[in-house]
């Protein structure tokens, strides 16, 4: 039985019985009273604040809040399994978790829905236009803080790219392409036949996505969001020097040497169809940061890495991890491959914020995808990683049939905020987008799922192999936290020099008065 101690905590001594605990956790009787539950919530909480405060033992201490939500995972699917509920995928037994508040931060910015890569180009921006409609067709706004995200800085962007690469990004444009005739071979922009094309703003598109992902990775560190949502970042593909798979420069590693300036470990969690070659690589020989990737391979399908035998090099060796998949995969088989990998990279690694990757060409029907899951079992596992209550960065990513995209996304908004979506899709600007059916989830189709039970569960034991092999989860020595480029961003001389700027001086919250509150705001008071 877990007492909770007092403020004044004893590590030792809370190690010992969250320990003790945790070897009687798994057996049905342990779990015979819900008040265990708000006891476990309670204490991880605790333990997650008290280590934020004292970073002299951070380690052990978020080792022990890390015990406490297994546990309390185990609590509620316990008392599912006792009253008979359904057990698909991991939803019901995680409904306490499901419905705790989060204070959730959402980028948006209208003007990325306009950028155009070319004609017929799978990669439509135009997507994110759309999702940002349905976030306020449901009403989603009202819960959140929603920020119109501000340009990154050159000098944020080279923190992982090359100088002449970003330099080239800044003065190339479709007018000018002859005079860069070496540069576009060299960075891969432009190329016949390539799959990244030279477009109009093409540099304004990357600082405005990219802004907004290192914005998010602020909110968390400054601790004023749990989660923070930008869904027109999560290009993963982009490398140091080089534009590779639709992506030009790579915002998930800015976002993630963002967090790192505060956090001691970060875990980076992709669930595209395609696999994370480009944060993969960026951080293929550190321990500070895990990347853990389901994707498909072999076949000759794009990018062409992620096998489970890659798995990093030097300090960062066991620290890449990969799950190779086949065609088909449904919710079931991946609900099944999903939470016992997660949970078992938490449990070893002992992540201080994760960042999630949420492409949506996973989904059934997607242009350049071959699986087979749909948006509720794409949501499962927003809402598992949710309900660990690590902070939270979520991005989009790749997505290839813009209907799915902005139905799969909006629904992980409602996920990320606790909130059940209406399956009819309200009315909204891109109403016959949806038809006929206007619904909101996207079902599977037929496709035959060629990833045998044996297949998985022989990668779910290689995989916990490799995670055997490290002793603890790595720490790091605390140090002041480096000056941030955001909080010196020009325009000093023309404040106040008598007045303290506070903190919501950079924010650039969306007025109330650019949406709507009812159907009349809309001129829709008429429509049935």
């Amino acid at each position: 039985m877990i007492v909770l101690l007092n403020t004044d905590l004893n590590l030792e001594r809370e190690a010992l019985a969250v320990d003790r605990a945790r070897g009687s956790a798994w057996s049905i009787s342990f779990i015979r009273d819900t008040r265990l539950e708000l006891q476990l919530q309670s204490f991880a909480q605790h333990c997650t604040s008290w280590a934020s405060r004292r970073h002299t033992k951070e380690r052990s201490a978020s080792r022990i809040a890390t015990i406490a939500r297994v546990l309390l995972f185990k609590c509620a699917h316990t008392r599912a399994e006792r009253k008979g509920k359904s057990r698909r995928g991991f939803k019901d037994s995680n409904r306490s978790l499901e419905t705790m508040q989060r204070r959730v931060s959402y980028f948006m910015d209208n003007e990325v829905g306009g950028y155009y890569y070319s004609q017929g180009h799978p990669m439509k921006p135009h997507r994110i236009a759309m999702t940002h409609n349905l976030v306020l067709a449901y009403g989603l706004y009202r819960q959140m803080e929603v920020y119109r995200p501000r340009s990154a800085a050159p000098e944020e962007i080279t923190d992982f790219h090359s100088s002449d690469y970003v330099n080239f990004l800044r003065r190339v444009n479709p007018d000018n392409a002859a005079e860069f005739e070496k540069e576009l071979t060299r960075f891969n922009v432009g190329r016949v036949g390539g799959d990244c094309p030279l477009f109009d703003g093409l540099y304004d598109f990357c600082q405005k996505y990219t802004g907004a992902s290192i914005d998010g990775a602020r909110k968390l560190i400054a601790g004023e969001s749990d989660i923070a949502i930008n869904w027109s970042g999560g290009l993963h593909h982009a490398k140091k020097a080089e534009a590779s798979g639709f992506c030009y420069v790579n915002d998930i590693v800015l976002a993630i040497l963002e967090l790192l300036r505060y956090f001691p470990r970060v875990l980076y969690i992709d669930i595209d169809v395609h696999h994370g070659d480009g944060v993969e690589e960026a951080f293929y020989a550190t321990d500070r940061v895990m990347t853990l990737s389901f994707h498909k391979f072999g076949d000759n399908f794009f990018p062409g890495t992620g096998d489970i035998w890659d798995k990093g090099a030097g300090s960062g060796e066991y620290y890449a991890v990969n799950f190779p998949l086949k065609d088909g995969i449904d919710d079931e088989s991946y609900d099944q491959t999903f939470v016992p990998v997660v949970s078992k990279v938490i449990e070893v690694f002992q992540p201080s914020a994760i960042v999630l990757q949420c492409g949506a060409d996973s989904l059934a029907q997607d242009r350049l995808g071959c699986f087979n899951l749909t948006t509720r079992g794409h949501a499962n596992c927003v809402r598992f990683v949710r309900s660990l209550n690590i902070p939270l960065l979520v991005v989009g990513g790749g997505g290839y049939n813009i209907r799915s995209v902005a139905r799969c996304w909006v629904n992980e908004t409602g996920v990320c905020l606790g909130t059940e979506l209406e399956n009819r899709i309200p009315y909204n600007d891109y109403w016959e987008y949806f038809a006929p059916e206007y619904n909101l989830h996207v079902e599977k189709t037929s496709m035959e799922n060629a990833n045998s039970r044996e297949y998985l569960e022989a990668l779910k034991v290689k995989i916990f192999e490799n995670l055997r092999c490290l002793n603890a989860a790595p720490s790091v020595q605390m140090q002041e936290m480096p000056p941030s480029l955001y909080e010196d961003k020009g325009g000093d001389d023309l404040l106040d020099p008598d007045t303290r700027p506070t903190a919501q001086d950079g924010d650039q919250r969306q007025s109330p008065d650019e949406f709507y509150d009812s159907d009349r705001d809309q001129g829709f008071e008429n429509l049935r």
